[in-house]
């Protein structure tokens, strides 16, 4: 297979518009999937309307793909939510909106994505977090979501082993996207890691060598953690 192909989850907007633009620049064909729709005029690009939380809509998404390839060199899990606040003013609905989107999306993507894998080949990047190690404040729901997510993916790595997929979860600090426009004021953008600099270990880890993978990788801002 000459053509590589790539399923970018979260493409329309923050780091996974981002990447989906990387790929493409880098010669990939790039199925973006997101509710929205992904504003990508380009020849390589599939813009897929589909909701990671509803199994039916994921399952009729790879029906799609499946049109064009019978396989996926990249499965890129990036699609998320986050909100802050503190956990009595959390409500219920906030936090399963959080576990649906983050971690049942993600199990949606693996489990029907299987079916894609290329033996010895498939390479699935996931897009974690430090919340996924260290808790903060006033972010109870995204961080026990990715702290769900990180023990998916580490159960998901074990059972794929005999197929040689190469699992790579990024655990990044804060990076100013847009996402921070609407949640607070208070944080220092100053001192969160700019997309490019989240691009430079994403270039290397979709170019490192195929007998190379890396389970985790923490990175973040010379200045460390934002409190």
């Amino acid at each position: 297979m000459k053509t590589r192909y790539a399923l970018v989850t979260g493409s329309s907007s923050g780091l996974g518009l981002e990447m989906t633009q990387y790929l493409l620049e880098e010669g990939y064909v790039v199925f973006g999937a997101s509710r929205s729709g992904t504003d990508i005029d380009h020849e390589n690009f599939v813009d897929l309307d589909v909701d990671i939380t509803k199994e039916e809509s994921v399952q009729e998404m790879y029906d799609e793909i499946g049109k064009d390839t019978y396989g996926l060199h990249l499965i890129i899990n990036n699609a998320g939510i986050y909100e802050m606040g503190p956990v009595v003013e959390t409500e219920s609905e906030v936090f399963s909106d959080h576990l649906l989107t983050n971690i049942l999306g993600p199990f949606h993507i693996l489990k029907y994505g299987h079916d894609f894998v290329i033996e010895e080949v498939t390479h699935v990047i996931n897009l974690s977090s430090i919340a996924g190690k260290r808790g903060y404040e006033n972010t109870s729901a995204y961080c026990a979501s990715k702290f769900g997510l990180n023990g998916l993916i580490e159960s998901c790595r074990e059972e794929w082993k005999p197929l040689g997929v190469r699992f790579t979860t990024l655990m990044p600090g804060a990076v100013d996207t847009p996402l921070w426009d609407s949640l607070s004021d208070d944080l220092d953008r100053e001192k969160m890691l700019d997309p490019e600099d989240f691009l430079h270990v994403f270039d290397m880890v979709v170019k490192s060598p195929n007998n190379m993978q890396f389970p985790d990788i923490t990175f973040m801002h010379k200045s460390g953690y934002i409190d």
